[in-house]
């Protein structure tokens, strides 16, 4: 009941999120940005951050699609610059940190996106192992798809097809998300409800930590929380409830905001960044996030301490999960209507039998399916259960 209600408090979210990124997919021609990105410079850091804050928070999208970047020209530094905006800036991933967590943390997540990509950006021109990453753009194009992603946007967003375009890119951008939201929110339910609070103690020197230093626990909570994200194995956005969990339990700011930085170093991802470039370029990338996430959580905990607004309260999950007829069931109810609308959209996109859209699905899996569907039918079982609960009671 603690996952369905994770569930039930985002369902509106999502659909705004996506309805809004596949409107931007859809009339936004990636084609004709690549080409100034080829430099490491501010120019086209700036541009791949706007570009990714306007693409899909899909984490297996944004290495794709950063691929197709490398591919057409773009730098490496602006290729991780767009990698880390498309799964921090975009505006999907905001509204849920708001609903789960506030609007603290929501300003860090915009502030701290745009200090991951300063530091990032900077560490690979200090570091840049420039025979690693030549081969690794030579590698890219010898996978080269030929995909062709340029066209006249004001075409395409006067026409009817443009819009049942909009639809289809809509059920496509689920398509890409639904496992790892599934798995993550139904973790999260039972992370909440059956970890002792011992546990996330004893790995985030929560209480009972008195003698050490609160810089050295500060510290240890932003180095630690990258692998606790790796650990979960679920990147994009179903790693906001369990940052909730790890709120309800006290984990300090900087452990949070490392934790939901992280969502582009879980196991998976950097397997398809070995895969794109290789396994040394894909651990350099990864120990250049580590380092990018690690410094710009502590940025962020002690800016945000200075300026007096560090979240002092601890939002429960027990008081975001509830079920009432509230805002949140209204918004559901319009939502759901919209939601019809995309589906019909897409139907007539795929009746007009227009070219598809479909994003790389290189993250799929046997094993996310089989996940998914454990997950699904795990909290189909307890809804049947509750429901039964309640009837004999």
């Amino acid at each position: 009941m603690t996952a369905l209600g994770f569930f039930w408090k985002a369902a509106w979210a999502f659909v705004l999120g996506y309805a809004i990124s596949a409107m931007i997919q859809t009339f936004v021609p990636r084609g004709r940005l690549a080409p100034y990105l080829g430099d490491p410079d501010a120019r086209s850091v700036s541009l791949a951050t706007i570009f990714g804050a306007a693409s899909s928070s899909c984490s297996f999208a944004a290495l794709s699609a950063a691929r197709a970047l490398v591919l057409k020209g773009a730098h490496f530094v602006a290729a991780v610059a767009f990698m880390f905006a498309s799964t921090n800036l975009v505006i999907e991933l905001g509204i849920l940190i708001v609903i789960f967590l506030g609007w603290e943390f929501l300003a860090a997540e915009l502030v701290g996106g745009l200090v991951l990509i300063v530091i990032s950006s900077l560490l690979i021109r200090l570091t840049y192992p420039e025979s690693w990453l030549d081969r690794a753009r030579r590698r890219v194009e010898k996978m080269d798809p030929g995909e062709d992603d340029d066209f006249d946007w004001r075409e395409r967003i006067r026409s009817r097809e443009g819009w049942y375009r909009v639809g289809h890119q809509f059920i496509n951008e689920w398509k890409m998300v639904w496992e790892e939201i599934l798995i993550g929110f139904t973790i999260a339910g039972f992370m909440a409800v059956l970890v002792p609070p011992a546990v996330w103690e004893a790995i985030f020197l929560v209480d009972g930590h008195s003698d050490l230093p609160e810089w050295l626990v500060v510290l240890e909570n932003a180095m630690v929380a990258p692998f606790v994200a790796a650990a979960t194995f679920i990147g994009s956005m179903g790693n906001i409830p369990l940052a909730t969990v790890l709120n309800t339990h006290g984990v300090l700011f900087a452990g949070i905001m490392a934790f939901i930085y992280s969502d582009l170093m879980v196991p998976p991802l950097v397997l398809i960044n070995a895969r794109y470039y290789g396994w040394r370029p894909a651990l350099y990338i990864a120990g250049i996030m580590w380092v990018s996430i690690v410094l710009t959580a502590l940025i962020v905990h002690y800016a945000f301490a200075a300026l007096g607004v560090t979240p002092e309260s601890r939002r429960v999950v027990e008081d975001v999960v509830h079920f009432s007829v509230d805002y949140t069931f209204y918004l559901n109810l319009a939502f759901a209507g919209l939601a019809g609308v995309l589906i019909w959209m897409n139907r007539r996109h795929l009746a007009h039998a227009e070219g598809g859209m479909d994003h790389d699905m290189a993250g799929d899996s046997k094993i996310k399916t089989f996940a998914a569907r454990l997950a699904a039918t795990i909290l189909a079982l307890g809804l049947l259960l509750r429901l039964a609960m309640m009837a004999t009671s």
